[in-house]
């Protein structure tokens, strides 16, 4: 089997990226594996201090077949730092493992991002292995399901696949039907669409989003695991897009032996698992917020 590289994109995280990266070097293929590390630059005066710190620790690591740690001498941002790193490793592998800095593996992650590439190299309809699932019920599932949907919290691909990714927003919006959308959307659970529309109004900068609208518009299928390879550490408020609110957590998977399966088709179960976890966490939010208001209310006739 021929391992992938993996990318890895780091910014001024130091705690982050150093789980992240002893989590990684506890797998089962890593001494086995390239690791290319691309380090974005400070955006601003308040940002050098930690991205220094960052660079000292990732050009000290070791436990990899070979690390390769690439400076950016300006600041790129999350989005094209990853657009252009991962196009230009996977030009040259022909596959590629992504993985950014608030993403702690599961000793596993490694062998089944691998095994799926060998697996599903040849099957055209599958563009995307997601080392990362929602917190559902498994109850019934096979150890990996196909859907829709893309997650990018670890992540493969393959250069046939890629090839075909443009950031284009203008153009995603142009070929997008009302029915595209709600499909897009999974079928009105969760508005994945808005982010295609905040990239428009210059409110955010992501690339993820374009990634699943080329996946979609292509019939292509994700496949994940049923339990989760990774868990995002980030939901401290420490990243780009992602604030304390976001829960989405679970065990991190042990499971050695993944079998992985040959019926392309969307998993309908477990898009409705999804689907229930979008909207139980809207319902979840609203309960917050009323029981936020409530507290300032009640607080307000206390003083008076």
């Amino acid at each position: 089997m021929t391992l992938a590289p993996i990318v890895f994109f780091v910014y001024n995280r130091p705690w982050h990226t150093q789980k992240t990266v002893e989590a990684l070097q506890k797998n089962e293929l890593a001494k086995e594996s390239e690791l290319f590390i691309f380090s974005d630059a400070a955006k601003n005066e308040d940002a050098v201090e930690k991205v220094n710190e960052v660079r000292r620790y990732i050009k000290a690591i070791d436990g990899f077949k070979k690390i390769t740690v690439i400076e950016r001498e300006k600041n790129w941002g999350l989005a094209d730092s990853i657009i252009d790193g991962v196009t230009k490793i996977i030009n040259e592998y022909g596959r590629i493992i992504v993985l950014e800095d608030d993403l702690v593996t599961s000793p596993y992650f490694l062998k089944f991002m691998n095994e799926a590439l060998e697996f599903y190299k040849n099957e055209k309809k599958v563009w995307h292995i997601s080392g990362w699932n929602y917190p559902i019920e498994s109850d019934g599932f096979e150890d990996v399901f196909f859907w829709r949907l893309m997650n990018c919290w670890g992540w493969a691909t393959w250069a046939d696949r890629w090839q075909y990714y443009k950031k284009d927003i203008e153009e995603t919006i142009n070929t997008f039907s009302q029915k595209d959308i709600n499909r897009f959307n999974i079928d009105g659970a969760e508005d994945f669409w808005s982010q295609v529309l905040s990239n428009k109004e210059g409110k955010i900068n992501t690339w993820a989003i374009f990634w699943y609208a080329t996946i979609f518009k292509q019939k292509g299928l994700c496949l994940n695991p049923t339990q989760t390879f990774v868990e995002n550490i980030g939901h401290d408020a420490s990243g780009v897009h992602c604030g304390e609110s976001c829960s989405f957590s679970s065990d991190l998977s042990l499971n050695k032996h993944i079998k992985l399966t040959d019926r392309f088709e969307e998993n309908e179960i477990a898009v409705k698992r999804i689907q229930d976890f979008y909207k139980s966490q809207k319902k979840s939010f609203f309960v917050r917020v009323i029981n936020k208001l409530s507290r300032i209310l009640i607080g307000k006739n206390l003083i008076k």
